[in-house]
C-alpha cells in the first residue's frame, strides 16, 4: 500500500503533461478505485480473494499448477516456474484466479509487472468468465509472452463463441517484442503496466499506455453453441499465471530456471 500512496502523491504533484497517454482518461478522470491487491504483505496471497489451480489444467503444458509456488514478499507476488527432482511433475509454477471471489463488469484493469521471457516461459494476465463453456464464456488476454516462429511476442487477445464447441472466434494482437526492445534495450528487466479498457462499447488493451488491440462488443457475440451471448456484458474474473512449455511456450530452457514472474500490483477502477 505504501507504494500506491507514494504513486497517489506524485500524480499530485506532476504536471498535468505527464499523465497517461491514454485518450484523455487517466485514473483521476473519472476513475475510481474499486478493488486493488497492493502485495504489501508477506507470505501467501490473499484467501480471500486468490484462488490456486491444481496440477496440469490445460494447453499441454510442462508444468504442475501449485500454491508451493507463489509468496508475497517485499511488496510483490512473486511466482517461481521450477524443475523438480519428481518426475511426476518434473516442472511445478502457479496460476492464481479470483473466481466466486473477485468479479467484476467493466472498468479500467491494470496490472504493473515484470516478466520472465524466453526459454519456455508463458506469463499471462487474462480475466475469463464463468456460466457457459469456453470460449463461449468470454476470455481477454490483457497479456500473454511466448515466441512465435521462434521470436518472443507480446499478445493481446479477446476471444468468444462460435457455432461449434470449443472452436473460438479470436481477435489477436500479436507484437513481437523487439518492438519493445529496438526503443529500449533493457525492456526485459523492467516492470510494466498492463491496462484493460473496458465498457459496453468496447475493449482497448495496453501496455505502458500504448494501445496494441481494441475489440469491439458488437462483434463479440457467440454463436449458435453460446446462444448467441455476448460474454463481454457479463463480470468476468481476473488470472495470473505463469505456464512453461505447452502449445506456445517453446522448449524450456532448464539452465534459465526458476522463472521469476514479479507482480507490483493488481487494481481495477470503475467509473460511476
Amino acid at each position: 500500500m505504501k507504494k500506491f500512496i507514494l504513486a497517489l502523491m506524485l500524480s499530485a504533484i506532476l504536471p498535468a503533461t505527464v499523465a497517461s497517454a491514454n485518450d484523455g482518461n487517466d485514473s483521476n478522470d473519472g476513475w475510481t478505485l474499486v478493488w486493488s491487491d497492493e502485495f504489501d504483505y508477506d507470505g501467501a496471497p490473499d484467501s480471500t480473494v486468490w484462488n490456486f489451480e491444481q496440477g496440469y489444467i490445460r494447453n499441454h503444458e510442462a508444468q504442475w499448477y501449485q500454491k508451493d509456488n507463489a509468496v508475497c514478499r517485499d511488496g510483490f507476488l512473486v511466482i517461481e516456474g521450477k524443475k523438480t527432482d519428481d518426475p511426476q511433475k518434473p516442472y511445478t509454477s502457479s496460476s492464481l484466479t479470483t473466481m466466486n471471489k473477485k468479479e467484476f463488469k467493466y472498468g479500467r484493469f491494470e496490472v504493473r509487472a515484470k516478466i520472465p521471457v524466453g526459454g519456455g516461459a508463458w506469463p499471462a494476465i487474462w480475466v475469463h468468465g464463468t456460466g457457459l463453456q469456453w470460449p463461449s464464456c468470454g476470455e481477454i488476454d490483457m497479456m500473454e509472452c511466448y515466441p512465435i516462429k521462434g521470436e518472443p511476442h507480446l499478445l493481446a487477445n479477446a476471444c468468444w463463441g462460435t457455432d461449434k464447441q470449443l472452436v473460438a472466434k479470436w481477435d489477436a494482437a500479436k507484437i513481437p517484442l523487439s518492438h519493445f526492445t529496438e526503443k529500449d534495450p533493457d525492456w526485459k528487466d523492467k516492470f510494466h503496466v498492463w491496462r484493460m479498457d473496458w465498457d459496453e462499447k468496447e475493449i482497448k488493451l495496453y501496455v505502458d499506455d500504448e494501445l496494441l488491440n481494441e475489440v469491439a462488443l458488437s462483434e463479440t457475440v457467440n454463436g449458435s453453441f453460446g446462444r448467441h451471448i455476448n460474454p463481454f456484458t457479463k463480470p468476468l474474473y481476473i488470472i495470473v499465471n505463469l505456464a512453461m512449455g505447452g502449445d506456445a511456450g517453446g522448449e524450456i530452457d532448464d539452465s534459465m530456471l526458476p522463472f521469476v514472474y514479479e507482480i507490483d500490483y493488481v487494481r481495477v477502477y470503475q467509473k460511476k
